[in-house]
């Protein structure tokens, strides 16, 4: 698999020769076609790999958000301006299979770049963009829940919301697919965290007691205008008879 992934990430799905797979692990093509009746259903099996661990992993975060839910209900407008607890540990929760999805992303940057950029002309070009769609209706139902229940804006669209969260993880990938040294995945997961949990602030007057949030300052008033009428100067002429000069 490891020889198939880097010919494909090579040469692009189309590129790629079989014997070059083979040559690369020692095998012969004889011992090729026991396996896959082509290199397209060997990309196929790669590609299928992918899918079903980040399915998995989509899965197995529904379940933890939903125990949550269930054990500590939504975090509403209140919870998100005063950083409570229980929004604290939501925001851990999903910064956390944030990460893994990083991971997972990572671990197959290459198999994402012949899809984007390998697989025109073939049977793959579309699934990219299958895939995509699956997501951002997934991550649209899931943005859904929360306005209804008042935790995120309620005027914010949320397939438009779903396209912007899963279009930055297929630019991260790209981005990843042409980097040699693993990046801060945990940094990254953290950013992408706050961006949608700030990004989607419901909006609320807060209180002055929300300790931490200091109250506008006000204007300075002017001055009242003064009612006193101004004193005019006296003009006074001088009593004294001038001097007469010598």
């Amino acid at each position: 698999m490891s020889a198939a992934r880097a010919e494909f990430a090579r040469r692009g799905l189309r590129g790629a020769r079989i014997e070059d797979i083979t040559a690369a692990c020692g095998l012969s093509k004889g011992a090729f076609y026991l396996h896959f009746p082509s290199k397209e259903a060997l990309f196929g099996e790669v590609v299928g790999a992918f899918q079903s661990e980040m399915d998995a992993l989509n899965a197995r975060r529904l379940e933890a958000v939903e125990r949550f839910v269930e054990a500590h209900g939504i975090p509403g407008p209140r919870d998100r301006v005063e950083r409570s607890e229980r929004y604290q540990r939501l925001v851990d929760l999903e910064t956390a299979y944030d990460l893994e999805a990083l991971e997972l992303v990572w671990a197959y940057r290459d198999v994402s770049r012949v899809l984007v950029g390998g697989s025109q002309g073939t049977e793959f070009e579309s699934l990219l963009w299958q895939v995509t769609n699956t997501q951002v209706s997934r991550v649209a139902q899931s943005f859904r829940r929360l306005q209804e229940a008042g935790a995120v804006d309620r005027e914010m669209d949320p397939e438009l919301f779903g396209s912007v969260i899963v279009g930055a993880y297929l630019l991260l990938s790209n981005q990843m697919a042409g980097m040699e040294q693993k990046p801060d995945l945990s940094a990254w997961a953290r950013t992408l965290q706050k961006l949608c949990q700030e990004g989607t602030m419901p909006r609320l007057e807060v209180p002055r007691s929300v300790p931490g949030l200091a109250a506008p300052a006000r204007a300075p008033r002017p001055p009242a205008p003064s009612t006193r009428r101004p004193q005019a100067r006296a003009k006074t002429r001088s009593t004294r008879t001038p001097r007469n000069r010598p």
